[in-house]
């Protein structure tokens, strides 16, 4: 098994346990990030470098502020990634849901509330 995929499985993992199970919801159309898909994917594959490059951190025994410091910058780089997806969320599925009709604009904006409270809780 590769590196790359330790860290993908681990992290599937990890977002699966955050809240106990996976949603996959019946969504037509393409999803609000789909305008910048190539956008998310390049931010993502950044992303999934610092932390590769913090796992070297900790196995070449660096210090551990410095590693500290690139934590920091991981979490500051996904919240700013979740909060993009939020917005296109917000923009194109909720308001096409609330479009279509009051129950399923209600049920999306629920939806999103409940995932920004995930996002908030630490």
């Amino acid at each position: 098994m590769t590196e790359a995929t330790e860290t993908t499985e681990a992290t599937e993992a990890a977002v699966g346990q955050a809240d106990g199970h996976h949603h996959h919801h019946d969504h037509d159309g393409p999803h609000g990030y789909a305008s910048d898909k190539p956008g998310y994917l390049k931010r993502m594959r950044r992303i999934e470098g610092q932390v590769r490059g913090i796992a070297r951190m900790i196995d070449e025994d660096e210090y551990c502020i410095d590693v500290l410091t690139q934590v920091s910058a991981v979490t500051k780089a996904l919240q700013a990634v979740s909060l993009a997806l939020v917005e296109d969320h917000l923009g194109h599925c909720v308001v096409d849901a609330a479009k279509a009709s009051d129950d399923e604009g209600a049920a999306k904006v629920k939806e999103a509330s409940e995932a920004i409270a995930r996002l908030v809780r630490m």
